[in-house]
């Protein structure tokens, strides 16, 4: 009996992450001949390792897209998207957005998404990179004017008693009216059309069982919440896993091209990037 092909699927350490792989983690559905191998690492990690195609399958953000587009073609679900929100920046003094011109912010990683909205927003500030879950601790001793923040801090800023300046999905919709896409999930080209068709439909119903035993893939998700209470883990998994997850839709492939389109424009992108979807 041949050995099942082994899958190796990245992601970040996050609720919402987490909430997407429960029936995949759990042998919930079948795996269709399969050996599905979970990666958890931080998203600038993945990010990364994706530039080399490491990984089957992987989280990324969209912005790395532009750097890993030879290697790995957007999946049509598993997209963060941010419909009229999405990552913020805070800082420990009130701000206007206009005050971050020439300031230091403590960023995630430079090919985040979160990085390349904040350019188009405000294209002049000193970036320093900081691991996403030391920003606001960053910020609070005062190490920079202002932090960029991602994951679960998008809830839990207030209590570490800063202050909002800017939601940058509440940004990108008064300049495009389109959803901002944040994290995508990417599948490596060489794997051929017949198991980029296969493992797509495996990712989509392992996203559907969750929405449809929400409990469980909350309970699940939970191992991966840091700092939430399930009441704040339930808000933040319905923030980033909605029926922009189980497909872009035309307005979220929109968002995508539109992103790449400006990035280039503005020179954070340094190549024009053909976006193209797999097929599920």
């Amino acid at each position: 009996m041949s050995q099942p092909e082994q899958i190796r699927i990245g992601h970040s350490p996050d609720s919402d992450d987490a909430f997407m792989f429960y029936a995949l983690a759990h042998g919930l559905i079948p795996t269709d001949g399969f050996e599905i191998v979970q990666v958890a690492e931080d998203i600038e990690s993945l990010n990364r390792r994706a530039v080399n195609g490491e990984l089957e399958v992987t989280a990324i953000s969209v912005h790395a897209y532009a750097y890993v587009a030879q290697h790995y073609a957007l999946m049509p679900c598993g997209a963060s998207i941010g419909d009229r929100y999405g990552p913020l920046v805070v800082s420990k003094a009130p701000m206007q957005p206009t005050d971050l011109a020439g300031k230091k912010i403590a960023i995630p990683g430079k090919m985040t998404t979160a990085y390349l909205t904040l350019r188009l927003c405000q294209p002049d500030f000193n970036p320093a990179v900081v691991p996403f879950d030391q920003i606001l601790p960053y910020v609070q001793q005062g190490n920079a004017d202002a932090g960029l923040i991602i994951h679960e801090g998008q809830l839990t800023y207030g209590r570490a008693g800063l202050h909002k300046v800017v939601d940058l999905g509440e940004w990108w919709h008064e300049e495009t009216g389109l959803p901002l896409p944040l994290g995508a999930n990417a599948i490596r080209r060489n794997l051929g059309t017949d198991t980029i068709r296969r493992i797509t439909a495996l990712l989509k119903q392992s996203i559907q069982y969750s929405l449809e035993h929400r409990d469980k893939g909350l309970a699940y998700a939970m191992n991966y919440a840091r700092d939430m209470e399930t009441e704040l883990a339930d808000q933040f998994v319905g923030m980033y896993v909605n029926d922009y997850t189980l497909d872009y839709g035309e307005k979220g492939r929109a968002g995508v091209r539109e992103l790449m389109e400006r990035g280039y424009k503005s020179g954070v992108i340094p190549h024009q990037v053909d976006v193209e979807f797999a097929t599920g």
